[in-house]
């Protein structure tokens, strides 16, 4: 742990910002007061939160055609381990990190934990890859894995996420996340309603091994890297799925997994009024799957969802019980620094859907008030409640500004002094 940021830098940094943020959050706390809001009970609730950080999210992301390595990228899982205790450290907002097989795997999982446990990390869902080829395996995933034509290839994919279970178990999971890249790129290519039964008959097998108080999130996705069809290309069909395997299969909510302009908050009451809400998969999105930082593009829009989570939350909605994680590429900033912003954002549009009047919002939907009903979701999202976001980090031992903090402690000269740089490639695109 020599890399770690220490106490003292932290320290130093916070003192530069605590009194202007004693005196932000005590004149948000007075303008609360006047609207009968306990600024204090809306810090505990943020402080509370925390959402899952990706193993491969602190590495450098890439695109079709190119990606440009950064500096200090982690050689394996127990330096993203670190980079991922960095996080938390500063933000105290990540308290776990979910693994993807075989990317992660360590031949010492009693180390792995332990090492987790000295960052102050637990271990959130599992994530199968049946996507991609690991280096010596017997049948390829090109023509689909969990769909494939070919029986053996099938079982090869269920037998990798049943490995996904056994480690998650050791680990402490107790959950997996399956999404697979199955699906066509040509008209014809495909039967589609047989290669849907063979995935239904694929996922029973990987069910039917999940310990009692394990849950299966399967993940839809409307393209890519299948560019005609996807086997599980949206919410509709994701809810089949857990409909048909039965009460530990849930769906997940990717934000970036959608058409354009779909409403997303929408599929999110749907799924929480039926019981099917697994988690989600944080990030944002301008033209299709961009896996942009959260709440870069469309920070009303993430509101939105929360407003749904929250009103759920309020009225103790059965079966209620969310995962939630980033899930990111970044190509042109520091991982680290984007996670960090992203866990911030998310924290903000919880703790701004906390604030929404919902006995004046209900009043007015009852009366069909459209205008006053918006602008009573509208008068919660232009609220700063930045205030409240650093006064949680601050109490909780992290950082009232994560990234300044970050950047003064020299975290990322000091792990590119010691990890060998990483050479940059192309996506085989002319």
């Amino acid at each position: 742990m020599t890399n770690m940021i220490s106490t003292s830098v932290i320290d130093a940094e916070n003192a530069k910002r605590q009194e202007a943020l004693a005196r932000d959050y005590e004149t948000l706390g007075e303008r609360f007061a006047r609207r009968s809001i306990d600024i204090d009970a809306i810090k505990r609730k943020v402080a509370a939160y925390g959402v899952a950080v990706p193993s491969w999210g602190v590495g450098t992301g890439g695109t079709r055609f190119a990606r440009f390595p950064g500096q200090g990228e982690p050689r394996n899982i127990f330096d993203k381990l670190e980079d991922c205790g960095v996080i938390q450290r500063l933000t105290r907002a990540t308290p776990t990190v979910s693994l993807h097989i075989p990317w992660d795997k360590a031949a010492d999982l009693a180390a792995l934990k332990e090492k987790g446990a000295s960052l102050g990390l637990g271990f959130d869902a599992m994530n199968s890859n049946t996507f991609s080829d690991a280096a010596g395996q017997a049948h390829s995933y090109k023509f689909g894995s969990l769909t494939h034509t070919d029986a053996a290839t099938r079982r090869q994919a269920v037998d990798h996420n049943l490995e996904c279970i056994e480690i998650g178990k050791a680990l402490g999971s107790k959950a997996l996340t399956v999404w697979i890249g199955d699906g066509s790129n040509f008209p014809g290519q495909s039967n589609f309603t047989r290669a849907f039964e063979r995935y239904l008959d694929s996922m029973k097998a990987i069910y039917a091994a999940l310990p009692d108080d394990w849950r299966v999130f399967t993940e839809h996705k409307m393209y890519e890297p299948a560019f005609y069809s996807t086997v599980v290309q949206d919410w509709g069909t994701n809810y089949m799925i857990a409909q048909e395997l039965g009460p530990k299969a849930f769906c997940l909510v990717d934000l970036g997994h959608h058409a354009p302009n779909v409403n997303i908050e929408m599929i999110v009451a749907r799924l929480i009024q039926f019981k099917k809400l697994g988690g989600f998969h944080f990030n944002d999105s301008k033209y299709g799957d961009d896996d942009l930082d959260t709440g870069s593009i469309d920070p009303y829009r993430l509101f939105l969802v929360f407003n749904e989570l929250v009103d759920a939350e309020t009225r103790a909605a059965e079966g209620f019980n969310p995962a939630h994680m980033l899930d990111q590429s970044h190509n042109v900033t520091d991982p680290i620094e984007s996670l960090m912003v992203s866990a911030t954002e998310v924290g903000r549009a919880y703790a701004q859907a906390l604030l929404v009047d919902r006995r004046a919002l209900d009043g007015y939907q009852q009366e069909n008030d459209a205008l006053m009903a918006s602008e009573t979701l509208k008068a919660a999202f232009r609220t700063d409640v930045e205030p409240i976001l650093a006064m949680a980090r601050l109490e909780n031992g992290g950082a009232i500004a994560p990234v300044a903090t970050y950047r003064a402690s020299g975290y990322r000269a000091r792990v590119a002094a010691e990890r060998p740089a990483v050479a940059g490639g192309g996506g085989g695109i002319v």
